[in-house]
């Protein structure tokens, strides 16, 4: 059987439906934000060590930086170490977003009896693609059973009876109950000894930008002292970055106040559209300079997008940029004759 391919995988192109200018006068590119803006939608690429909570690890960092919120894509376990993306103040707005970008395990299961290699190999292929799960007594959300996607378990070692594998998997996957699982149908039992996550969506283990609690810590004591953005740069990346591997859509500036006020995306916006959207794929939009606008879902198909003229192609989710940034031309007529907002 043909694994699933990973979100963090799949190929896309994007499509020019028209093409437009952006003003300069409004907005920025996200790399070029004012340092406030920058921290403010902001994402941290956190490797969490292994003791606390993830909702301790958020702590604090949200304690270290002064800041009044913060969210994480996706809990581990305190015993559980890895990839951990940290979200800033405004930038928590998307952080559902990161459920759908799947996540990628390095995980030892220790069997209760000894099997052999093949079986070992066979049973972690029986269990790819989508399988049910029945979250644990002690968990966060209701224990009913549902359906979760595994992308691959890909086969590394047996030393005895514990069995080193990698697992892709959709967000919300329970690595303990997989190997639980594992166990049962290898006839042996087993249960999860170690695990680390090496990615969440595009938040990578092998990223340069990847740091721990203590460079953090540092980091920003370094900003406070010498007000330097560029020392920013070396532990926050633009909260784009965390949506990189949803399918976009890019819009005229003259769209873009409309969508901040609630409205949904309507045809002759769209400049630009990603290849294999579907209807009801969840999507990012996007301004000519890069910046995240808005998520939302889409009404039709890529193709469809490109051929409309008038009528709604995209309902809205979440808004992630303020009213403002953008002058609002659907109401004055004129992005000219509007100011731009202070920085």
């Amino acid at each position: 059987m043909p694994r699933t391919t990973p979100p963090w995988e799949i190929k896309r192109e994007l499509l020019t439906k028209t093409e437009d200018t952006t003003n300069l006068k409004y907005g920025c590119k996200p790399s070029e934000r004012p340092a406030k803006e920058y921290i403010r939608y902001g994402t941290i690429n956190l490797d969490k060590p292994a003791g606390p909570t993830s909702h301790e690890v958020a702590a604090w960092v949200k304690r270290i930086m002064h800041l009044d919120a913060i969210g994480h894509g996706g809990t581990l376990d305190p015993k559980v170490t890895g990839i951990l993306p940290i979200t800033l103040e405004d930038a928590t707005k998307m952080v559902q977003a990161l459920l759908y970008s799947g996540k990628e395990y390095i995980c030892v299961m220790k069997l209760h009896g000894d099997v052999r290699e093949d079986q070992v190999k066979r049973v972690l292929a029986e269990f790819e693609d989508e399988i049910y799960q029945r979250p644990p007594l002690r968990s966060a959300v209701k224990r009913q059973l549902r359906t979760r996607r595994i992308y691959y378990n890909e086969y590394i070692e047996l030393d005895g009876r514990n069995v080193l594998f990698k697992v892709g998997c959709e967000g919300g996957t329970y690595i303990r109950k997989l190997c639980f699982d594992i166990g049962e149908i290898l006839g042996v039992g087993g249960h999860m000894q170690e695990l680390r996550r090496t990615r969440a969506g595009p938040f990578l283990e092998t990223s340069a930008k990847k740091v721990t609690l203590h460079d953090v810590a540092y980091w920003f004591g370094e900003y406070e002292e010498k007000k330097e953005q560029s020392i920013l740069c070396k532990f926050i990346e633009p909260m784009e970055v965390a949506l990189m591997q949803l399918p976009k859509i890019i819009i005229r500036d003259s769209a873009v106040d409309a969508l901040c006020h609630g409205a949904n995306l309507t045809a002759p916006g769209v400049l630009q559209v990603d290849t294999g959207i579907m209807k009801g794929s969840t999507i990012a939009i996007f301004t000519l300079k890069g910046e995240a606008v808005a998520l939302a879902k889409a009404l039709v198909p890529t193709q469809e997008i490109m051929d409309l003229n008038h009528g709604a192609v995209a309902a809205l989710a979440r808004v992630l940029m303020p009213r403002g940034t953008y002058p609002k031309v659907w109401k004055t007529g004129s992005a000219h004759e509007q100011k731009p907002k202070e920085r």
